[in-house]
């Protein structure tokens, strides 16, 4: 089944590919169809991947997945939270991961101790059948672990230098790929997902 995602990030597309291909599910870009980004305006994660799945399902006329994650931090009250992808722009920075990941530092500059830099990576994912779908699929998946006081290592995407699981004794961006696949929030919700594909839309 070819379901169009409402990303353009190829690094999630990897990603959610290689976690969807045993139903037999062919992902394809939005912006592959000429698809423009949704308008995110909710204050959750699953408010806008749903709105993002039915915006890309609208315009193309396929089924669609959506994918809303971002960082959570425990000390700044749940930030940058939804707002993850862009939260340097909120200090009038550039909007880029490594803006992000500077300001973010700063924000923390006040909570030098591991125990109060606690944080969690949190994925809703939904699909839809049709933009009218009036049974959304949603799996909510989190990851929990630290922000560390630098980056370290070089995989990966967005503040995953900067969060470190210690049940790992590393940070997410010194994972590999098949590692992060397992173990990511990502995951936790693809699996979740799958799961509601497999029964409630017969695949795989």
């Amino acid at each position: 089944m070819k379901i169009v995602l409402a990303s353009n990030n190829a690094k999630k597309l990897l990603e959610l590919q290689a976690l969807f291909a045993p139903l037999g599910v062919e992902l394809v870009t939005q912006g592959s169809l000429g698809i423009p980004e949704a308008e995110e305006p909710f204050g959750t994660f699953a408010e806008n991947a749903l709105a993002k799945a039915r915006h890309a399902a609208e315009a193309s006329g396929l089924p669609a997945l959506a994918d809303d994650s971002g960082l959570a931090v425990e000390a700044l009250g749940g930030a940058p939270g939804v707002l993850s992808a862009r939260y340097a722009t909120l200090f009038g920075q550039p909007k880029s991961d490594a803006d992000n990941n500077r300001v973010l530092l700063e924000q923390l500059a006040a909570f030098p101790a591991p125990e109060q830099r606690g944080a969690r990576f949190v994925c809703a994912l939904v699909a839809v059948r049709s933009a009218a779908d009036p049974e959304p699929l949603i799996a909510m998946g989190r990851w929990q672990g630290q922000i560390l006081t630098a980056a370290q290592g070089e995989a990966g995407f967005g503040y995953d230098p900067l969060m470190f699981i210690p049940s790992l004794g590393r940070s997410v961006a010194e994972l590999s790929a098949a590692e992060k696949n397992v173990q990511s929030h990502r995951a936790l919700a693809a699996v979740h997902l799958a799961a509601q594909l497999r029964e409630v839309w017969h695949l795989g």
